[in-house]
């Protein structure tokens, strides 16, 4: 509405007049805020909602007599109905004339609708929204995981010490009572500088490859009260270049040298470094070679590397897949320096390690064994086929396991371990093992997609435990979700502690997809470890058992009616018997006939 001026008339009796300037005055101080502004001249006041408004005086019928004999002329400019609260309208009513009012061009206040987003810190999926459970992973919006790892609550709010913690605390100092020296032979290598590697910015959401990875490990590890406490840690340094260069390229590590200088930068579109990534690099491989050397001397047991950047897809010449340099090819090379003949290299990761399969495909003291997705070369990186099987003579020194699908779980994994990979690692007769342990086939992993459980894990950590008397250096790689891969974690390190893996395992029933992966592959390896060839034949003819029972299946689903049309066919039939039996009562005599 249009700024209008309302007069006010002079008023004869005095009584009423000063009875108006106390309404006036009263007025003055309410809608000014209890502030008095100079008269004579306009003014603009502030209402007690903070909207604007004009007040005028005419002075030009004052006589100087200030004593209230002549009333001075007030003139209101009407404020916008839009701009004052309902208690300014009520409280000030004789001021506003409502025969004035129009509402023809009253539009209603558009206001600015933010859409709320936020990250899940476990899985790192963009939510919408203001709820506060993941849409994803089911993780609350300010879980504890990074405090209290796997052991906190996933759907509720950290809320500091918990009864979690409490009966964790409590079982620890019961368990730590009850060990002795000799327990504490797992190490662990960790550095709290390789956390500063980063990416320095964020881009649509927050990289995957992140510190928090590290962070809920050790905060799960901790609350278990395995590290600190149960494992023994071992100090990091740096890897030399010479060491380097036994596994890379000058060039390439040169290349990586260089990122130390340079505040963000990137060697393919998802593999970024900053100015520490460098050095979180060289700790990690030389975390990683230390522990190999102190395994093998029997300084201690065994260990698990919990480090980043990951590494097994490090090439010789090129860094990709998040990963610097390849952190199990220089602890292979540490191992045989330490005095290991044959080192075997068991790579779990989601995506194939051909980084560590270039590196050594012309070794044959070196056998790599990768279970991976492939689907035919879609799935990242498109390597890892089961034709891959080392060159120049080392045929047989590498064993691709390819999935052909998504959601492998448990039964899978473990059924390619019965069959291939613990009787090839057995006839290859390893000093030293090392496991590529990325945990990013772990259920609920956002880029794996598929279905190991911690069990899974273990149990598999179990079976490599054996072959080598209990050398065994387990090397973090990738995982992306922070309640899979601490609770993962957690479980391999207790089987490393010695701790069981649980039930035993029964009879292990692979998928179609899985059993016709592991068969395909024993075809292949055939050639090179001859072991394979009675399990061959007896994986033939579960198979064409299991193809016959599929066929009479389908055989008997063609020649049977569905079950719809034999229900249809059985109510006809009972209509049909129901309707003649009602007839037939009706056509006999009744016995009060005549």
């Amino acid at each position: 509405m249009g700024s209008e001026t309302i007069k006010t008339g002079r008023l004869a009796n005095g009584e009423a007049q000063k009875s108006v300037h106390k309404e006036r005055r009263g007025l003055s101080s309410n809608g000014m805020n209890g502030k008095h502004e100079n008269l004579g001249s306009n003014r603009a006041g502030t209402s007690s909602s903070g909207e604007d408004y004009d007040l005028m005086m005419n002075t030009g019928d004052v006589d100087g007599n200030l004593d209230g004999d002549v009333e001075p002329v007030f003139v209101c400019r009407k404020a916008r109905q839009g701009d004052l609260t309902f208690q300014d309208i009520h409280d000030n009513r004789d001021f506003f004339d409502e025969d004035d009012e129009d509402d023809s061009d009253w539009e209603p206040v558009q206001k600015h609708v933010e859409l709320i987003k936020w990250f899940c810190v476990n899985c790192t999926m963009v939510n919408l929204g203001d709820g506060v459970i993941c849409d994803l992973c089911g993780e609350h919006k300010d879980s504890g995981i990074l405090r209290l790892g796997c052991f906190a609550s996933p759907s509720s709010q950290d809320a500091g010490c918990s009864e979690v913690e409490s009966e964790m605390k409590g079982k620890n100092k019961e368990m730590h009572s009850q060990l002795s020296a000799s327990n504490s032979l797992t190490a662990i290598g960790f550095d709290e500088r390789m956390l500063l590697h980063s990416e320095v910015q964020m881009k649509s959401h927050p990289h995957p490859e992140r510190s928090d990875r590290l962070r809920a490990i050790a905060a799960s590890l901790a609350t278990a009260g395995l590290f600190p406490g149960r494992c023994y840690p071992i100090s990091a340094r740096e890897i030399t270049r010479e060491e380097l260069q036994m596994v890379h390229s000058l060039e390439h590590i040169q290349d990586v040298e260089l990122t130390s200088h340079i505040f963000s930068s990137y060697f393919t579109p998802d593999t970024y470094a900053n100015e520490h990534s460098a050095c979180a690099a060289r700790l990690a491989a030389g975390l990683c070679a230390d522990l190999a050397s102190t395994i093998f001397s029997g300084r201690v047991k065994n260990g698990f590397a919990m480090v980043r950047p990951p590494g097994h897809h490090a090439g010789v010449r090129e860094a990709m897949g998040f990963c610097l340099h390849n952190n199990a090819a220089v602890a292979a090379l540490a191992a045989q320096a330490a005095g290991a003949k044959k080192v075997l290299i068991v790579d779990w990761d989601v995506h194939h390690g051909n980084g560590t399969q270039e590196i050594f495909d012309q070794n044959k003291s070196v056998l790599y064994i990768s279970l991976h997705r492939h689907e035919g070369g879609k799935f990242y990186p498109g390597t890892g086929s089961a034709n891959e099987v080392g060159r120049n003579g080392a045929e047989g020194s590498c064993v691709n396991i390819p999935w052909s699908r998504g959601g492998v779980g448990d039964n899978d994994y473990i059924f390619a371990f019965q069959n291939l990979v613990l009787p090839i690692a057995t006839e290859f007769a390893p000093d030293f093992t090392i496991i590529s342990a990325g945990f990013d086939a772990a259920r609920g992993d956002p880029l794996g997609c598929c279905d190991v459980t911690p069990a899974g894990y273990s149990r598999m950590t179990d079976m490599l435990y054996t072959l080598t008397g209990g050398k065994l250096l387990v090397i973090l790689e990738g995982g992306y979700n922070l309640r899979s891969i601490s609770s993962s974690a957690t479980s391999v390190i207790k089987v490393l502690l010695g701790e069981g893996p649980g039930s035993e395992l029964g009879n292990i029933a692979p998928s179609r997809a899985g059993l016709q992966t592991v068969l395909e592959v024993m075809k292949i390896q055939m050639n090179f470890w001859p072991s394979l060839g009675s399990s061959y034949a007896k994986l033939q003819s579960q198979w064409g058992a299991y193809c016959n029972t599929r066929k009479q299946i389908k055989k008997r689903q063609r020649t049977e009616p569905p079950i719809w049309w034999k229900w249809g066919r059985k109510r006809l039939l009972y209509h049909i018997l129901v309707r003649r039996l009602h007839v037939k009562s009706r056509g006999k005599p009744s016995l009060h006939s005549s």
